[in-house]
């Protein structure tokens, strides 16, 4: 639609999960409408990140250091550790302010469709983590969907062999939402996670 360079700009920004091409757009325009924008900055951040961030030793999130600054924290409570799909899902969980335990980060979930096995995760990690004996419970908060699932069971039957109790986090209705408005399974989950009042 555009010529040359500006063109390459949309279709570069297109190329980013979450960003359609009316979105790549609004992007490229602002940046090019805003004289204060600081592509320079921008630039840098790009380039440095690559250089700078990597995945923790011990847990897999993202971190500049060795080892992440949860992993580092020693208020954690080193008895109880979260696992998560994503890096992502760490920093949703920390917003809540309500898990003060570890993370394990497996890099993913299982997914034959995908070609995604057990073996392509950092289960073998978790595993080791959990071999000195001083983790005593596991909470599985893989995403609710198929794979998250298939995950989540896959975990919970090889840690049943351990002394380690394994939960799963709790799925049902959003606060403010409508039953009427609710899936099936959604609804049907929120029966199952029911709790005395």
């Amino acid at each position: 639609m555009y010529d040359g360079i500006v063109q390459e700009l949309i279709d570069e920004f297109g190329r980013l999960p979450g960003i359609g091409p009316k979105s790549a757009q609004r992007i490229a325009f602002h940046i090019l409408q805003t004289p204060t924008f600081d592509v320079a900055r921008l630039s840098e951040l790009l380039r440095d990140i690559r250089d700078r961030v990597k995945f923790c030793d011990v847990c897999g999130n993202v971190s500049e250091q060795d080892r992440c600054a949860i992993c580092r924290d020693p208020r954690r409570n080193q008895t109880l550790i979260c696992v998560v799909e994503d890096a992502k899902d760490v920093s949703a969980i920390e917003r809540t302010r309500e898990f003060r335990g570890l993370y394990h980060v497996l890099g993913g979930a299982i997914s034959p469709i995908a070609g995604i096995g057990p073996d392509d995760l950092r289960i073998a990690q978790l595993m080791t983590r959990l071999a000195d004996g001083t983790v005593q419970e596991v909470i599985i908060a893989t995403n609710p969907n198929l794979e998250g699932e298939a995950t989540a069971s896959y975990l919970s039957r090889l840690l049943t062999t351990m002394q380690i109790t394994v939960s799963r986090l709790a799925s049902g209705l959003p606060v403010g939402g409508d039953l009427e408005y609710a899936d099936e399974v959604t609804l049907g989950r929120a029966f199952e996670g029911r709790r005395v009042l």
